[in-house]
């Protein structure tokens, strides 16, 4: 068991200390580990995390939010001060030079154009890492939960009752007691590899080699405060000097600039080993002439080789107990800034499905999607990735401009999307080619007007992320008889849904979710008073004077917080309503059910006419969608 974070020996039938025991061990506590470790502790889960490290990043390293992102840890009631803090970024500029040598620039565009892609924060926020794993380690904090330092993963094998680990702990030679203790094995449930490219976990999983083509594309990396007169340093720009190369300027927070600039031609004596800092400086002082350029301060010099590659797996087929996640799984360049967001969402995508794993209500198939899911993500990255580096090398500002206006909704995060699967079926039902409420994809920004205290909000964000499905109810017209019969097909104790319901909070009241400061202020539980596994939601068109809350159907009028008025079009992004944004409109003859997973993801989208009978159908269908990947055991 798990007290106050620490490993507490289990007690085996005759009164004596067994092995410790966790439900999950991370290994890895970088971005991606701590993501997996921080909605896991969330949810309930005993997670273990360790790290060889013996402190957390505290300079260079990744340094971009994408707008999905940001969107995710709202979801999480997370990312506040990293807003505030970091560095935004809303354009992009090209220079090149031109056949006398000199440099102009070739084009200036908004990095998220409002016509290319919908969002709610259209920038990237430029926050090191290390402000992103703090943001999770006080969080873990919050929650009684250490990482345990200096620790390094050896070895995990399997045994009856899932997995022994073996972890060596770094110490002296007066710490011959404490190493001894502390590297003494513990048992898992599952271990997930979050520890990199050089992932020791990974060599746990058969068949999991990195599968790629590596570049011969050397780069230096610097983060520090400069002087020079060139006039973009404040916007992401692209520089390109036919006889010197590239370099990829960003701003960054606390007045510091990162340069990612290129080694080519007649360098090959550096690789990513030897080349020295004074050098990479000097080939930047060389690309950006005639404008000069000179460091005041430099915190963190890096040095890579360009490498796109992907896991054969990125689970363990033979147990099902050994995941990988981020670097360990894919390795690509870091000048779209989507390395940190990636690995973050393949964490984000596993935590929920393991908790429900853990707690006995998901049939084997929900796990499985896990590899599937992210595995085609990885490949879409690296598709994506080879085409934006060789243009960023290649310098053709109008190429790299039409790179990034096909890729926008991609590199923001928004237009990743999951293949059909058990969680995100085919849409049978015909719908309007304008809605974006798709299976497997993430919808748009809404706004709408939260009915109990009038207050306009996000829709997508609004709920928190508690481990739950969200069900939209969509109902412009709450006269019909629809909503009556599905929610009473929905409540019948022979409901799928039903006993699932009874399943998880027999589970969350044996193994609850653990609250942080801030849970006093969000009142997470306005959101499970109906259902640990579900929340409910209404949105409609009718007028707010027509209806009282009260007088809906129980499982809607004791869920006040997510009955929303679809009358904020004003307030969207593009003037739109919840409904036309999301489903291409309904007529008032009509409603639909939107099933939304613990992720943000669409799961299902059924469309339907607003009857009685109509509502009984509705009711079975959602039964047979979340009985292909969830179980009642009791």
């Amino acid at each position: 068991m798990t007290v106050n974070g620490e490993l507490q020996p289990a007690v085996n039938g005759h009164g004596e200390p067994s092995t410790p025991r966790c439900e999950v061990c991370v290994v890895g506590a970088g971005p991606a580990g701590l993501m997996l470790a921080s909605n896991l502790v969330r949810l309930g889960i005993h997670t273990k995390i360790i790290d060889e490290r013996p402190t957390a990043t505290s300079l260079g390293r990744a340094d971009g939010l994408q707008p999905k992102t940001l969107e995710t840890l709202r979801m999480m009631r997370l990312g506040d001060n990293l807003v505030r803090l970091g560095t935004k970024v809303y354009d992009i500029c090209m220079w090149a030079s031109t056949p006398d040598g000199s440099l102009v620039r070739s084009g200036r565009e908004l990095h998220y154009p409002a016509a290319a892609v919908d969002l709610l924060d259209p920038y990237i926020l430029l926050c090191h890492q290390g402000m992103v794993e703090d943001m999770f380690i006080q969080d873990l904090r919050f929650r009684g939960v250490e990482v345990d330092r200096s620790t390094k993963f050896s070895s995990c094998s399997a045994t009856s009752a899932g997995l022994s680990v073996e972890c060596k702990v770094n110490g002296t030679e007066d710490d011959r007691e404490l190493e001894k203790v502390l590297a003494a094995d513990f048992a898992a449930d599952y271990v997930v590899g979050c520890d990199g490219a050089h992932s020791q976990v990974r060599r746990m999983v058969p068949e999991a080699y990195a599968a790629g083509t590596p570049h011969d594309s050397l780069w230096g990396v610097l983060d520090g405060e400069v002087d020079t007169d060139f006039p973009d340093i404040w916007s992401k720009t692209v520089v390109h000097a036919a006889a010197h190369g590239s370099i990829l300027v960003i701003p960054r927070e606390r007045n510091k600039t990162r340069l990612y600039i290129e080694i080519k031609g007649g360098d090959s004596s550096f690789n990513s080993k030897t080349l020295g800092q004074e050098y990479v400086m000097q080939r930047a002082s060389e690309i950006l002439a005639p404008y000069r350029i000179s460091w005041r301060s430099v915190e963190w010099f890096g040095r890579y080789q360009v490498a796109q590659r992907v896991a054969n797996r990125f689970v363990d087929a033979a147990t099902g107990r050994i995941f990988l996640a981020g670097d360990a799984s894919h390795a690509h360049s870091p000048k779209a800034a989507q390395g940190m967001n990636t690995s973050m969402h393949d964490t984000w995508n596993l935590a929920w499905k393991m908790n429900l794993a853990l707690r006995g209500l998901a049939l084997p198939a929900l796990l499985e999607t896990y590899e599937a899911e992210r595995k085609k993500i990885a490949h879409d990255l690296i598709d994506f990735d080879v085409e934006h580096a060789s243009e960023i090398a290649r310098g053709d500002a109008a190429a790299l401009a039409k790179n990034f206006r096909k890729n926008t909704a991609f590199i923001a995060g928004v237009g990743v999307a999951y293949a059909h699967n058990v969680l995100n079926p085919p849409d049978g039902s015909l719908t309007p080619l304008g809605r974006c409420a798709r299976p497997g994809s993430n919808p748009p920004p809404a706004k709408v007007m939260r009915y109990i205290d009038a207050n306009p909000v996000d829709i997508q964000t609004d709920i928190p992320a508690l481990g739950q499905f969200k069900v939209f109810l969509v109902v412009p017209d709450l006269s019909c008889e629809f909503l009556a019969t599905l929610c009473s097909s929905l409540s019948a104790p022979t409901s799928l849904i039903s006993r699932l319901t009874v399943a998880a909070r027999r589970s969350y009241a044996a193994k609850p979710r653990t609250a942080g400061p801030e849970d006093d202020y969000f009142c997470p539980e306005r959101y499970t008073s109906i259902s640990d596994l579900f929340t409910f939601a209404l949105i409609t068109s009718t007028d707010k004077s027509s209806f009282e809350i009260a007088h809906l159907p129980p499982i809607l009028a004791s869920s006040p917080w997510t009955i929303y008025l679809d009358d904020a079009a004003s307030l969207d992004t593009q003037g739109r309503s919840c409904i036309d944004k999301w489903l291409g409109g309904l007529s008032s003859s009509e409603a639909a059910i939107i099933n939304v997973r613990p992720d943000g993801y669409v799961g299902s989208v059924r469309r339907v006419e607003s009857t009685a009978a109509a509502g009984v159908e509705a009711a079975q269908w959602m039964d047979e969608y979340y009985g292909g990947f969830l179980q009642a055991p009791w």
